[in-house]
């Protein structure tokens, strides 16, 4: 038999979990009296009814103010299947399925109270989690549906991507913090990224040094077809790495600019995906003339270890 709990995976109590006991109903909200206490700024006091029966587990928005999401669409009630998103204030829930019985909601409330305040005797960010748990795509469209406003900030081990939002609207996005890249082809290359970090900053005073208008369902429909166009270029794994071949037998004046450009940037990085980081040219572009420099023998791969 199937039993069930929402497990935190970001915000201000990511790593707690809650049970759901069997034909039970959960009021959630930010009033110290409810089943689920949220307490925070955008949860109103009563928030979202859960209700499990039959093996089946519903939400239901109580009116809320901020609205509550499944799968980045706001909702007045939907079912839940194992492992949809919940988006309510800065958290975001998964539904998750055990073969063990829901301990007592009392546990799990109080439980939440000790994830939060440890969180905040470690300073952690409030809305932080990892995308290899909550992907980008997902966490964007949560983001636009909500009318997120302040900074995503993507950490891998490599680059640092940052998400710039106005109620939901993307409106800037770098890598690196450099202005060498198009903030479009930032964007691209973020949601792209499968492993790593992320956390929410408020939005930064002053005004942008450059500025776009970019929905979030563009961004990831635009992202999913350079991504694809480019899986249609055989390469080699991104994290491969990379040289210069030696002796280099081919020639150079064979080239044409845009290979010579990625050859270029290829000299200066050691990682495959790092030269799609830095090099000004769309990811296209870059796949079809890194095909060149490898089948020509112009660069050398080696597999990731």
């Amino acid at each position: 038999m199937k039993h069930y709990a929402m497990r935190f995976i970001s915000g201000k109590y990511q790593g707690g979990e809650f049970p759901l006991p069997d034909n039970s109903e959960i009021i959630v909200g930010r009033s110290s009296d409810l089943d689920m206490v949220l307490v925070e700024d955008m949860v109103s006091r009563r928030h979202a009814k859960i209700v499990v029966s039959d093996e089946q587990v519903s939400i239901q928005d109580l009116g809320s103010t901020n609205g509550t999401f499944v799968n980045g669409e706001r909702i007045k009630r939907a079912n839940l299947n194992d492992g949809d998103r919940v988006l309510i204030g800065t958290s975001i829930i998964k539904l998750v399925t055990s073969d063990v019985a829901a301990a007592a909601p009392a546990a799990g409330a109080k439980k939440l109270q000790e994830v939060a305040a440890h969180r905040r005797t470690n300073q952690v960010r409030s809305m932080s989690g990892a995308i290899d748990e909550v992907p980008l795509p997902d966490l964007l469209q949560l983001f636009g549906s909500s009318r997120k406003t302040g900074v995503l900030v993507v950490k891998t081990d490599t680059d640092i991507g940052k998400v710039y939002l106005e109620k939901g609207v993307i409106v800037l996005a770098t890598i690196n913090d450099s202005d060498l890249l198009a903030p479009e082809k930032c964007m691209h290359r973020i949601i792209t990224w499968r492993h790593g970090t992320f956390y929410m900053e408020p939005a930064e005073e002053g005004a942008l040094p450059s500025r776009i208008e970019m929905s979030c369902e563009g961004a990831l429909m635009e992202a999913m077809r350079i991504f694809d166009e480019v899986n249609r270029v055989e390469l080699p794994p991104m994290l491969s790495r990379i040289a210069l071949s030696r002796p280099l037998v081919a020639k150079l004046r064979d080239l044409s600019s845009d290979q010579l450009d990625v050859l270029q940037v290829g000299l200066h990085q050691t990682q495959l995906e790092a030269v799609f980081n830095n090099c000004p040219l769309d990811d296209i572009t870059i796949a079809k003339c890194f095909a060149v420099l490898i089948n020509d023998g112009y660069l050398k791969i080696t597999p990731p270890t």
